[in-house]
C-alpha cells in the first residue's frame, strides 16, 4: 500500500464526510467545514479537494436521483471508503502522540 499523504483541509473534508453521512454533498461538506473551523470555504477549492480525495481512493461518490429542489438536477454525495477511515484512525494517532508534548512539560524543551 502507497502512503496517501492529506493536507489538513483535506482531513477536515474527511471528517465532514464522515460525519455528514449519506448527506455528504458539497454544499454540505462546506457548510460543515465552516462549522469545523469558522472560516468560509470556497466551493470551488472544496470540490476540488473531493475530486482528489476520491482519485486518491479515500472517498467514493455517487449520484443521488434528481431532486425537485435542484431543478430536477442529481447530487454527488461521498462516502468514506475503508482506507479513508485508517487515514483518519493513523492521522489521530499521530496527532495524539506529537500533541502529547501540551501535557508532558518536561519534553518541552
Amino acid at each position: 500500500m502507497t502512503k496517501k499523504f492529506i493536507s489538513r483541509s483535506e482531513e477536515y473534508i474527511l471528517l465532514s464526510v464522515l460525519l455528514l453521512g449519506e448527506e455528504a454533498y458539497g454544499v454540505a461538506v462546506r457548510n460543515q467545514l465552516k462549522t469545523f473551523t469558522g472560516e468560509s470555504w470556497a466551493f470551488g477549492a472544496v470540490h476540488v479537494m473531493l475530486n482528489r480525495l476520491e482519485k486518491k481512493g479515500l472517498l467514493t461518490s455517487r449520484l443521488t436521483a434528481p431532486v425537485s429542489q435542484r431543478g430536477g438536477r442529481s447530487k454527488r454525495v461521498f462516502r468514506l471508503t475503508p482506507e479513508g477511515r485508517r487515514t483518519l484512525e493513523k492521522i489521530k494517532e499521530v496527532h495524539d502522540r506529537v500533541w502529547s508534548v501540551l501535557s508532558e512539560p518536561s519534553k518541552v524543551q
